[in-house]
Formats: structure tokens, C-alpha cells, sequence
């Protein structure tokens, strides 16, 4: 059984109310954290499959309990590369370190979700796929056969297509029918004991070079107008000529 890697990122959670301080995201304010949800479904494939799960995330010292949630799920090793701030890295340099990372572990088979929860970009998947030489399939929603080979279900641009892929390869993980399992008891008490091993950047030996993006600033969505209420039937003249001149819907 080829042994899989899934790179999980912790994110805020979807609940959790985001502030704006001096152009940036002040993620000190951030009261809760959570795994990004594609990357759950990415989880919830390797556990289907069995064998050893090596669970992979880059980030500061909190990511180390989204490992420690793994864990208690049935994830058997946890790795943790130490960046105190992703948003100094751009994809490419994220893309080189979780590759090495994925590297150090031998994993052939690795597993992510389609896009973070946060930044949306898609772009992990096919970076680290390019960096290691691999096969990717992005967008799978249904995955079947075993390590050895795979058929995953994707999009495709007259409708659905079933791709062959064996390792290498990176998988990519739409939303899918079966979402991760809950931990029980036992599972919760073990995760507390598993180690986690926690290296930097330079305990991989890449070379990442420096960022080619810079951000100007961040800044909260406009706040939405205050809604209008219209009561009896005299007012369906004016909701009628609101919704064609205003709202633009008829």
C-alpha cells in the first residue's frame, strides 16, 4: 500500500468575523480556526483508502492542532514546517516547500483540496504536482480503485469525465459525497499522545527565493445598504418599478 500524503491548511473559520487593521487582515482578532473544507474531503478520500496517512501542513504554532484533529481521525503521522506568517509566500514558494515536505515524508500519492477557504486560488495542487514531476488531477469529486491506481470523477467542458491516474500524482478534491468522519472517544485520547514533527523551512534544504507578489492592502467588503420594506397594495407600483430600475430583475 503506497503510503499518502494529504496537505491540509487551517483557516478562519467560516463563522468566524474577520477584521481589518492598518490594511491587513489582523488575524490576532480571528477567534476561531479551522481545516479548510476541501481539504477535509482530500482527508476523508485517504482515510477511505486506508494504509498510512501522513498529514502535512505549513504554518504557525496553532496549525498544530488542525494535525493534532487529524490525528484523531485516523491520520498516522503529522508533519508541521514552521512559517509564522503564509502571507509573506507567494504560490510558488509555498508550492517548493510543501513539495519538499511531501518529499521527506516518500509519499507518492498526494491528496489536497481543490482551493483554501481563504485565498481561493486552486494553486497548490498543480504546484506541487509540477515541483515533484507528478501527475495532478484537479476537481475530483468521486475516487475509486486503490493506490496503485485511481479513477477519479472531474469536470469537464461538455460535462463529466473519469480519469486514470496512478503515482505520482496529486489529487485535488471538490466537494464529495462522503464528508470527514467525526472522532470518537478513543480516537480523541490517542491524538493526544501522537508526536508531531515540526521543522522549518531550512530543515528541508530549499531554496524558496523571495516572494514575486506584493500587497498593497486589504480592506472589509462595502457595507450592504439597509433593506426596505413595502406593507398593502398600494405599494406594488413602486416594488415593481424598484425591481426593474433599481435591482435591475425584471
Amino acid at each position: 500500500m503506497t503510503d499518502v500524503a494529504v496537505l491540509l491548511k487551517q483557516v478562519p473559520d467560516t463563522n468566524a468575523k474577520i477584521m481589518v487593521s492598518g490594511g491587513r487582515v489582523d488575524e490576532g482578532a480571528v477567534n476561531k480556526w479551522s481545516m479548510s473544507p476541501f481539504d477535509e474531503y482530500a482527508l476523508e478520500a485517504a482515510l477511505s483508502l486506508g494504509g498510512s496517512i501522513t498529514a502535512i501542513t505549513c504554518g504557525p504554532d496553532r496549525a498544530k492542532k488542525m494535525l493534532t484533529d487529524a490525528a484523531a481521525v485516523g491520520a498516522s503521522n503529522l508533519l508541521h514546517v514552521q512559517v509564522n506568517d503564509l502571507t509573506t509566500l507567494d504560490s510558488n514558494q509555498l508550492s517548493t516547500i510543501l513539495a519538499a515536505a511531501v518529499g521527506r515524508t516518500g509519499a507518492s500519492v498526494v491528496f489536497c483540496g481543490k482551493q483554501a477557504a481563504d485565498t481561493n486560488s486552486g494553486s497548490t495542487g498543480p504546484g506541487v504536482a509540477e515541483k515533484m514531476g507528478a501527475a495532478c488531477v484537479t476537481m475530483v469529486s468521486e475516487l475509486t480503485g486503490d493506490s496503485s491506481e485511481f479513477m477519479a470523477l472531474r469536470p469537464a467542458t461538455d460535462g463529466m469525465e473519469r480519469i486514470s491516474v496512478s503515482a505520482p500524482c496529486v489529487l485535488s478534491f471538490d466537494k464529495m459525497a462522503a464528508e470527514l468522519r467525526r472522532p470518537n472517544v478513543k480516537g480523541i485520547m490517542m491524538a493526544k499522545k501522537k508526536a508531531i514533527e515540526s521543522i522549518t523551512v531550512e530543515d528541508l534544504g530549499v531554496d524558496i527565493g523571495s516572494s514575486s507578489v506584493s500587497m498593497d492592502g486589504q480592506s472589509p467588503p462595502p457595507e450592504k445598504p439597509a433593506g426596505q420594506k413595502f406593507e398593502g397594495a398600494d405599494s406594488v407600483s413602486t416594488v415593481v418599478s424598484k425591481l426593474r430600475d433599481e435591482a435591475k430583475v425584471i
